[in-house]
């Protein structure tokens, strides 16, 4: 007599998930939505039992209150790979693991990285509008405002982490002198460990930020660092909003204090103050670093990837903690 087949395992949705990950994720789990109950704890303090594992973004991540509530949890598998808004501590005392999509974005945030440094530098949607505006025309030819050398320049990673490694090989093909700051050398790469950030910044004409955020960073970008960076550094953000003290930013922007920056990321994004969007001398985007179609699909396939491979075989391929 054959046995009858395992069910498979429930996962709690913590917030919403893009559609090329929520579907196949239903066709393989028992999901349920926490978001569509319009008193989540209260739910899950009746229903929490029955959960086998979380599914959720870093974007979004969940509350360390959520955890008691479910004491059959195995796993938790995150879109993503930020972890400062992902009860890690919490975690951490339950013993259960936490899998990222680490290793499969690296490439397209270092990417948007170097899209937002070349843009600045070279001044392309200043260049955009001016040529658009019909101003050209008017001025005649040698009359736009000069940019900065890419190549042949000084380059500071704040971070050497995967996509940190990924951002510093890039600097090769310009030629560019290329210096980290990390709490650590980084064992087994060619670039110099600069263990001050103020002395990082005061040697680099283009500083990229792409450390972890959480309370350990917070403001670790602040006036002093701007300071040190100067009236020709731009500051290149793919990190974490928190990572920047944004008031000293805007207070450095304003007065010239440095050249300019490229921003990915924000406090309170998505709804970024009115002094953010107004700053002079800036590139903004809406935190789509790792968004390419490509990217976006191998992350929402790691997910699964993590998951399946935790119910099967107890492993995870991207593992966090």
């Amino acid at each position: 007599m054959s046995s009858s087949p395992r069910p498979a395992p429930r996962l709690l949705q913590t917030g919403p998930l893009v559609p090329s990950l929520a579907e196949p994720l239903n066709a393989r789990y028992t999901v349920e939505r926490l978001f569509d109950h319009p008193d989540p704890l209260t739910w899950l303090r009746a229903e929490g039992a029955r959960f086998d594992g979380i599914a959720c973004s870093a974007g979004l991540g969940f509350s360390a209150d959520l955890l008691p509530l479910l004491p059959a949890l195995q796993v938790v598998s995150s879109y993503g790979v930020g972890l400062d808004k992902i009860p890690q501590d919490a975690l951490r005392a339950r013993g259960i693991p936490l899998a990222t999509t680490g290793g499969v974005l690296d490439d397209c945030v270092a990417d948007a990285a170097w899209a937002l440094l070349m843009a600045l530098g070279r001044r392309v949607v200043e260049a955009d509008a001016y040529v658009r505006s019909g101003q050209w025309a008017q001025d005649g030819l040698n009359q736009f405002p000069l940019g900065r050398r890419i190549s042949g320049a000084r380059l500071g990673v704040v971070g050497l982490g995967r996509i940190g490694q990924v951002v510093a090989r890039r600097a090769a093909g310009f030629d560019m002198r290329v210096a980290y700051h990390s709490r650590r050398p980084v064992a087994g790469v060619p670039w110099r460990h600069e263990p001050d950030l103020c002395a990082l910044a005061r040697d680099s004409d283009f500083l990229v930020l792409i450390t972890a955020g959480g309370e350990a960073t917070r403001h670790l970008v602040n006036a002093p660092v701007l300071e040190a960076l100067g009236p020709r550094g731009y500051l290149i953000n793919v990190a974490r909003g928190s990572v920047v003290d944004e008031a000293a930013l805007l207070q450095a922007l304003a007065s010239g204090q440095i050249a300019g920056a490229g921003l990915d990321v924000f406090d309170n994004e998505p709804a970024i103050s009115a002094a953010m969007r107004a700053a002079p001398r800036t590139l903004l985007m809406p935190h789509i670093a790792s968004a390419t179609e490509e990217t976006r699909q191998a992350m929402a396939q790691r997910v699964i990837d993590n998951l399946d491979a935790w119910f099967e075989r107890g492993e995870l391929v991207s593992p966090a903690l």
